[in-house]
């Protein structure tokens, strides 16, 4: 099961590809973050951030994690506007986890 409320035929290649990977992480709490925002978003994300987004989902898990909850500083070159993107939605989607 992914999760994703998304079908391939509405996205290209790459975006599929994406959409893919953030439901498959490996972390369970990752693949809810990553996941549903992707499936928030996906369609609408310039092709920048579509590869800010790329650079995040290639980012270890529980570093991820961390600067998602603000218990670990954001490296510079992971802290973009899509970040901060997927950190706020984090927050105002109030998961169960946080």
């Amino acid at each position: 099961m992914s999760g994703t409320i998304r079908t391939s035929e509405e996205l290209d290649p790459r975006r599929r590809r994406i959409v893919y990977r953030a439901w498959h992480r490996g972390f369970r709490e990752m693949d809810l973050i990553m996941g549903s925002f992707c499936d928030a978003v996906i369609v609408e994300l310039s092709e920048q951030e579509v590869a800010d987004f790329e650079t995040l989902i290639d980012a270890p898990d529980h570093e991820l994690y961390a600067w998602i909850r603000s218990a670990e500083p954001v490296p510079a070159e992971f802290d973009t506007p899509v970040f901060r993107r997927l950190r706020d939605y984090h927050f105002t989607m109030k998961p169960m986890f946080a």
